[in-house]
């Protein structure tokens, strides 16, 4: 299926729990490749499967397998609905990432939800997935998913940056696509957010007005995975069982907690942009944190 233009629907849901977004696009290999988002659309997860997803690293084998068939009838489910709402009739292929349940590269395990087979049958098309599995049987990381997208569609600037439920950063260094997690963005904002009965901190408004705590920054930035060499990446495991304790040691207000988290992920940004002339692109949605972009530019 080697052509010039293609047609796809991708489909791709984030540590942020937002829901499931999917893009029907166009394609075209000139001397550079063009791409058009033809629709778009995010389908809200129902409070169920919010609960279901947020907490998917607790879950004995038997249960994510359980989970996994039928979070992939309801992939199905919405991408098909999502073909018919807007009348799609030219796809060749629908390229789904499914949903993260477990990610920890340095043993050899990533676990995505909704790449199960039956998804193609369900959809009667082609169905490209399990992005990340041969990368981690290959000794890689298997995340950030971006590198060749970056280079290919976006390569015109220095760094692409997603402020994402993590942080992850591609650019090219030696001739070669470097990409790597740099730190938990929204996943760490959104889970305080909650605490003030938010479904994340608009604008960073609340960060905004909190205070910073020099104490709790400082414990924070001192992760050993800061100084780690990329290729690197971050799972929601590591968030749990070592980030999440130490903000929570504190006791601090949530909005002084937000302010210190919002400080911690701009440094750590800023330690990874080499150049202050660079031309960064920036996506995800942290990138409507009008606070966090500010204390970004600020370093």
């Amino acid at each position: 299926m080697i052509k010039k233009r293609y047609k796809v629907i991708g489909v791709m849901s984030g540590t942020s729990l937002d829901g499931i977004d999917l893009a029907y696009i166009s394609l075209v290999k000139n001397s550079n490749w063009i791409f058009d988002i033809l629709k778009a659309e995010t389908i809200k997860y129902s409070n169920q499967w919010y609960k279901s997803l947020k907490d998917l690293v607790d879950l004995s084998k038997e249960e994510l397998h359980t989970i996994d068939i039928k979070y992939t009838e309801l992939l199905a489910g919405t991408i098909n609905d999502f073909i018919e709402s807007n009348r799609i009739k030219s796809i060749d292929a629908i390229c789904s990432h499914g949903h993260t349940a477990l990610h920890k590269p340095d043993k050899g395990i990533t676990y995505q939800i909704g790449n199960n087979e039956i998804l193609a049958k369900l959809l009667n098309y082609t169905v490209v997935c399990d992005f990340r599995i041969q990368d981690v049987e290959f000794g890689g990381q298997g995340a950030p998913l971006v590198p060749i997208g970056d280079r290919l569609l976006f390569g015109d600037y220095d760094y692409c940056l997603n402020l994402g439920g993590f942080a992850n950063i591609s650019h090219e260094l030696k001739n070669k696509r470097v990409a790597f997690d740099i730190c938990p963005v929204n996943i760490v904002l959104n889970y305080y957010a909650r605490k003030l009965n938010l479904s994340f901190d608009d604008e960073g408004k609340f960060a905004k007005s909190g205070k910073l705590n020099p104490s709790l920054l400082n414990d924070l930035n001192a992760f050993e995975f800061y100084e780690l060499k990329h290729p690197k990446s971050l799972g929601i495991e590591w968030v749990k069982e070592k980030f999440i304790p130490v903000v929570e040691r504190y006791k601090l207000n949530f909005e002084d907690s937000l302010r210190t988290l919002v400080e911690h992920i701009a440094i750590q940004i800023s330690r990874n942009i080499n150049r202050e002339d660079s031309s960064i692109l920036l996506s995800g949605g942290g990138t409507f944190n009008t606070f966090l972009i500010e204390r970004m530019k600020d370093l």
